[in-house]
């Protein structure tokens, strides 16, 4: 295969075909109507944790958009039966177990995905372990591992992937906004790696948009009602739904509806920032 980074280089689009050099005041020329950059169509969207919570929501709104998703999680079990929702609404949709953690599965998992669709477009950088723990109780073991999960694991599943991405693809790092604000609970290593893998993803795209010509963006959720919130205690989920302007929980297609803008062509010049969607709770 081509080095995808001997194609591009900053200024131009995709030079393998031989096109010509873009107007730097103009940028590339298009005619394709607004609604249509947001689908998926012909991608294939790698994406980590997806086996429940907000990374099965991401699949299903991938796919629904026109996406070929590959499905990444330990969990292998509970990811085939999501496949199989997914086909049985028209999507195509594979799945491959993955522990992000250890850099050769994430190599394995992208050696799965090229085999079985010859390309990865995009990759949703999602899987995540959060823990609440007070700092001088939290054992060494403890604040490694979720080190491991949060910021090497996407380390390591982004540059899998951008070693086999073709210019215009995308990487989405899903941090949050404990990366940005203290939170309600003691949390000090899951917000410790989000706000790391927000400084990791103006690295890479700083790295990767001029000589590669892809674009790495994260994605920054507040709370959102998910499988990890059923299990906050009502005091405190009083006190965070109280934080937002709204005054309520986010809801998954609100945060999937951000996440399709930064994978898809509709974030064509938007590379190395968060996306903070969290109904205001960072005003605070």
């Amino acid at each position: 295969m081509t080095d995808p980074a001997s194609t591009w280089s900053a200024g131009t689009d995709s030079v393998a075909t031989g096109s010509a050099p873009v107007d730097p005041r103009t940028g590339p020329q298009t005619a394709v109507p607004v609604l249509d950059r947001f689908r998926m169509d012909g991608r294939v969207v790698v994406i980590t944790g997806a086996s429940s919570g907000l990374g099965a929501g991401f699949a299903r709104a991938m796919s629904s958009a026109g996406a070929t998703v590959v499905l990444a999680a330990r969990r292998k079990d509970r990811l085939e039966s999501l496949a199989e929702e997914l086909r049985s609404r028209g999507g195509t949709a594979s799945t491959v177990a993955c522990d992000v953690a250890d850099p050769d599965s994430c190599a394995a998992m992208v050696r799965a995905a090229m085999d079985e669709h010859g390309r990865v477009d995009v990759l949703v950088n999602n899987a995540g372990l959060g823990t609440a723990v007070p700092a001088l109780k939290e054992t060494p073991d403890q604040f490694r591992s979720v080190v491991d999960v949060n910021l090497n694991g996407a380390y390591w599943a982004a540059k899998e992937c951008a070693a086999v991405m073709e210019p215009g693809s995308s990487i989405v790092n899903v941090a949050s906004v404990l990366g940005l604000t203290a939170g309600f609970a003691p949390q000090a290593a899951y917000s410790a790696t989000k706000a790391a893998v927000m400084g990791l993803t103006r690295d890479l795209a700083s790295q990767w948009g001029a000589r590669r010509g892809i674009r790495v963006n994260s994605l920054a959720p507040g709370y959102f009602a998910s499988e990890m919130t059923d299990e906050i205690p009502e005091q405190m989920l009083a006190d965070i739904t109280g934080s937002t302007i709204f005054g309520r929980l986010g809801l998954q297609p609100e945060l999937d509806a951000a996440l399709l803008f930064l994978a898809s062509d509709a974030s064509s010049f938007v590379t190395g920032t968060s996306l903070v969607v969290d109904g205001g709770m960072t005003l605070h």
